[in-house]
């Protein structure tokens, strides 16, 4: 018997491509991939590059995803690729029973059922009876583009009209109420519809498949958003609205920004946000964190700014701690007071959503705000019992140095925050103290271009798995300062020389031309940007990285820099060089539109930096 789809779905899901492969052949980081060597066939250049849910090389052709790769790495059959990879996930295989046989026709029948009610809806909309539906649409800002690749529909006013249309398919209302479109009514006597007088969303799951739908409704009436029931192939947990597109945008780059609602996804894609995902009427799940952790080690969940907000989000933090791992965590962003995403674009723009994402903070930055706001700690026994809060949340993290650096960080703001002040009292919960002024050198064009220099070239040396994306621009670099210029010249023929691009390896090549000192001065230095940080999240490392080469460029720079990835784009044929390519173009041109903008500006020179 062939296995339910969403078995082999869930086996996927929890079957981490890239350690799995890794067993085979060695694999570096490319950017948010992971390239190396083809297991299949003799290669000295790697080929073979491993995504989120798949593998392919392209030298000897070979593709698929996580079952297909045991069965051609180990010689296994289906069934027994399938039953190792179940052991190793901890799931049970469903037992071959007519009763198993048939629901699995059954789901195979309903993505059928439920692609042609899609239809309907959307032939709907365009007809006199979905006239509101469409101006409502419109109103909303919402362009025919995004309306087409939204699949927005409409269900009708009528009652009955969804399956009296698809009888003419040979689709029955048992089949309807199945895939969740209709109810089966108390008194057992026929079905109702489920969606009656409302504008239509479909639910896609990862693979772009509809496997349900929710429903705003037009004018007066409750619940104004309803979505399908559990079925089959739908789980409100698992599932989460617009991740078939935000999978697709994480891939070229765009953050992925969980917001609340269908129109907030819906305005956020339309205005460039590519990543935008929603939960479907619950609160964050385990499951669903999982799905984000897929696409980014580190997505923002962007929050209300009034008091519901800030619940949900401790709510949130509070949920994902017992998830994180050194590899993955949450950044929290916070709305203007009275805005939703949706408002805000309409109002000023994505420049206007931008400056959140900017203010995101760090999971651990803001637990402590979180966990401390409203309890007060005034008197011993509110100081200790705000103090085993803060240990018992580090602690729901399994990963023991990292709960350990959660602690640390937690306790130390607490410390600081009931330390007594000069006047004998305790300060508020979650202020610093005032750090004394330093005194910094003077600022002067050379030192600032020499600063950005050094601190592009400590990223890239801490990180050089980034030069994967970033040569053709990283070659471009031009430092003023000759020991720096000595040190890229030699990360430059180190990289043209094929070598794995590790930090350990690069360091002792350039330990090898008489650069030591000045490599590890480089990382040394504390004055440098978090990106340079050995625990840096890849997404903070490019940013920081391009951030840099924007102000060491400037914009007659960057503008020569555009043409040439323009005329690269034009010219590439092999699919990764145009991924790459691509990649380059949306840095440059965001780089470029950050000058223009005035916001690349000079930054004041890192203590210690260029001595």
């Amino acid at each position: 018997m062939a296995l339910p789809p969403n078995f082999l779905e869930e086996l996927r899901a929890r079957t981490p491509l890239a350690p799995l492969i890794q067993r085979k052949t060695r694999l570096t980081k490319s950017g948010r991939n992971w390239k190396g060597c083809c297991p299949f066939h003799g290669e000295k250049t790697p080929s073979f590059y491993v995504y989120d849910d798949h593998f392919h090389c392209f030298g000897c052709g070979a593709h698929g995803d996580a079952i297909s790769f045991v069965m051609r790495a180990e010689g296994q059959g289906f069934p027994e690729a399938v039953e190792r990879l179940a052991a190793e996930a901890g799931m049970r295989i469903p037992q071959a029973t007519p009763e198993a046989a048939a629901r699995e026709r059954r789901a195979r029948d309903l993505y059928g059922v439920l692609e042609a009610a899609e239809a309907a809806f959307r032939r709907r909309l365009r007809l006199p009876e979905g006239e509101a539906a469409l101006a409502y649409l419109k109103r909303r800002g919402l362009t025919e583009e995004t309306i087409a690749a939204f699949g927005l529909g409409w269900s009708g006013s009528g009652r009955g009209v969804l399956a009296a249309e698809l009888k003419a398919e040979g689709i029955t209302p048992a089949q309807l109420a199945e895939a969740g479109l209709m109810r089966e009514r108390e008194d057992g006597e026929g079905y109702s519809d489920l969606y009656f007088n409302r504008v239509i969303f479909p639910i896609r799951d990862r693979r772009g498949r509809v496997i349900s739908f929710g429903g705003r409704i037009l004018g007066d009436g409750q619940p104004k958003y309803v979505n399908g029931p559990e079925t089959s192939l739908f789980s409100k947990r698992r599932n989460l609205y617009g991740l078939d597109l935000a999978r697709e945008g994480a891939f070229r780059g765009a953050p992925v920004v969980v917001v609340e609602g269908y129109m907030d996804v819906i305005a956020l894609h339309q205005a460039g946000f590519a990543g935008a995902v929603a939960p479907l009427g619950t609160a964050l799940t385990p499951e669903q964190m999982e799905e984000l952790w897929r696409l980014t080690p580190e997505p923002v969940l962007c929050f209300d700014g009034d008091a519901a907000g800030g619940r949900a989000a401790a709510r949130a933090a509070e949920a994902a701690l017992p998830l994180l791992t050194t590899e993955r965590s949450l950044k929290l962003a916070t709305l203007p007071q009275g805005e939703d995403p949706d408002t805000l674009v309409a109002r000023r723009g994505p420049a206007g959503f931008t400056a959140v994402l900017d203010g995101a903070r760090q999971l651990s930055e803001a637990l402590y705000a979180l966990l401390t706001e409203g309890r007060p700690a005034a008197t011993p026994e509110q100081r200790a019992g705000l103090r085993n809060r803060l240990a018992e949340a580090a602690n729901a993290i399994p990963d023991k140095s990292l709960a350990a650096e959660y602690r640390r960080a937690l306790l130390d703001r607490f410390f600081a925050s009931t330390r007594a002040a000069p006047g004998g009292r305790g300060g508020p919960p979650g202020r610093k103290p005032q750090a004394p002024p330093r005194n910094r050198p003077a600022i002067t064009a050379a030192r600032t271009r020499g600063a950005q220099a050094a601190a592009l070239l400590a990223i890239t040396l801490r990180h050089p798995w980034l030069l994967a994306e970033v040569e053709e621009c990283f070659a471009a670099i031009d430092p003023d300062d000759a020991r720096l210029a000595e040190c890229h010249a030699a990360m430059l023929a180190w990289l043209e020389g094929g070598h794995e691009l590790d930090s350990t390896r690069l360091m002792d090549q350039l330990a090898g031309r008489g650069l030591a000192e000045l490599a590890t001065g480089l990382l040394r230095d504390p004055g440098l940007p978090e990106a340079a940080g050995a625990e840096a999240q890849p997404k903070d490392v490019l940013d920081g990285w391009w951030h840099f080469y924007g102000l060491l460029r400037g914009e007659a720079a960057l503008l020569e820099d555009l043409a040439i990835a323009q005329r690269d784009w034009v010219t590439a044929t092999d699919p990764v060089a145009q991924a790459r390519v691509q990649q380059r173009l949306i840095r440059l041109k965001q780089a470029l539109a950050a000058q223009r903008r005035g916001e690349a500006e000079e930054a004041a020179l890192p203590a210690g930096s260029l001595g």
